[in-house]
């Protein structure tokens, strides 16, 4: 058999698995899903309060108070990314903590948001901790 049909074999089985791939990871995400994000915005604005929304929708972040320390909040972004927790205003640590599949962004904030309010211990114990660098406090005083 020709090495050139050979190789034109085994680029054409390639380009099929990765069009099933990608076709897998489509049919799997939230992306062209787009009742499943219009779900996600109604559910999200029921669980926040008007001024969370509000400043949601300004800031790009809601803000949720600890259960247990007065001290502390969790800034929590719109879309994908850390958490801060901020204590007496400050930057302590950053959070990660993702769902196992893909979920519309909106589900993302209100999975934060009911995990801290309803078992912060569990929350803190799950997700993934970061303390801030020394160059992101110099860098970003939006974040001090």
């Amino acid at each position: 058999m020709n090495m050139v049909v050979v190789g034109a074999v085994l680029c054409a089985v390639a380009s099929v698995g990765l069009i099933l791939a990608l076709g897998e990871l489509i049919a799997h995400s939230s992306y062209g899903r787009p009742e499943a994000k219009r779900r996600a915005g109604e559910l999200l604005r029921a669980v926040l309060t008007p001024d969370q929304y509000g400043h949601l929708m300004q800031r790009g972040h809601i803000d949720i108070a600890s259960p247990s320390d007065p001290d502390r909040i969790y800034r929590v972004p719109k879309g994908p990314g850390r958490v801060q927790v901020r204590e007496k205003g400050r930057l302590t640590m950053w959070l990660c903590l993702q769902p196992l599949e893909r979920v519309p962004e909106a589900d993302l904030l209100v999975m934060h948001k009911l995990m801290i309010e309803a078992d912060e211990e569990t929350y803190l114990r799950k997700a993934n901790r970061f303390s801030p660098t020394f160059w992101e406090m110099r860098e970003r005083p939006d974040l001090q």
